[in-house]
């Protein structure tokens, strides 16, 4: 009988809505709705209340010491959050131990990451620039040396051609060599021949390849970012390892502009730069 009664199809009663000439107030609220709006209110009202009431039973009198520091911003007190002196030095020189750790870590991801882009590209085309002046390390700003000089940018590709004679080489046409036009003779890749230029389809198949040319240059473009990034996150690092040498033991001193300019250093370049004392190691 249970099962049949089921099986009667009931019906469905629907949600009243808001009526059309209350439209303009939003959707009808429901009884879930006024629960929780309902709850919010009297949790509000309890805060309040609470509030109020430590407000009236407030001693007048009352007085701590801390009072004697306690500073009042508009009548609002002024708690201050910073605490002087809050971590040793110590703890200081490790958290720098874990930072380099760090920024060594991102470096090396950039690097791989690098060398993985740089091995699926081919680089046709393209001319080796001039390696920049590495950063000074701790070791070298520890001792005051200055950084090494960037290397003499690499001579651009050339094509030699070989031939059995001085005849030949006086006469040499380069255009009838490679067979193409004078105009595409600097190309060093993607030199096309005077037969496929004469062919019009492969002309046209050619213009669609815009799509590879596109990829090909963010990829490039993204070797070069993460490269001068890894420049830059090491630079970084080695600061920051140069700054926890500073704050080790160790009797040390600060070097002055003149002696930095008779190291071959500039003072503002420069920055900070310590000389150790001598010490005999056991």
């Amino acid at each position: 009988m249970t099962a049949l009664a089921n099986a009667i199809k009931r019906k469905t009663h629907k949600e009243r809505s808001q009526p059309a000439a209350r439209q303009k107030f939003g959707l009808l609220e429901k009884h879930k709705d006024y629960v929780e709006r309902a709850k919010n209110f009297h949790k509000k009202e309890k805060v309040l209340k609470t509030l109020k009431r430590k407000a009236e039973e407030r001693n007048p009198d009352e007085f701590y010491f801390a009072m004697e520091k306690a500073r009042t911003k508009e009548g609002v007190h002024d708690g201050r959050l910073t605490q002087a002196n809050k971590y040793t030095q110590q703890e200081l020189r490790l958290m720098k131990t874990q930072d380099v750790k760090y920024l060594s870590m991102k470096a090396t991801q950039d690097a791989n990451k690098a060398a993985r882009l740089r091995e699926s590209l081919h680089f046709i085309g393209a001319t080796t620039a001039a390696p920049a002046a590495a950063a000074p390390t701790a070791g070298s700003r520890k001792k005051g040396g200055a950084a090494p000089a960037a290397a003499a940018a690499p001579a651009a590709p050339r094509h030699t051609v070989f031939v059995d004679s001085a005849v030949e080489a006086a006469s040499f046409d380069p255009t009838e060599y490679f067979d193409t036009p004078a105009e595409l003779l600097d190309r060093t890749f993607n030199r096309p021949r005077s037969a496929q230029l004469a062919d019009r389809k492969a002309v046209l198949g050619a213009a669609a390849g815009k799509g590879v040319e596109k990829r090909k240059y963010a990829s490039y473009k993204e070797l070069a970012q993460r490269q001068e990034r890894r420049q830059k996150v090491a630079a970084v690092a080695d600061h920051l390892a140069y700054q926890k040498l500073v704050m080790g033991k160790g009797r040390k001193r600060k070097l002055g502009a003149k002696e930095l300019r008779e190291a071959g250093l500039e003072p503002e370049a420069a920055g900070k730069v310590f000389v150790w004392k001598r010490e005999r190691k056991r």
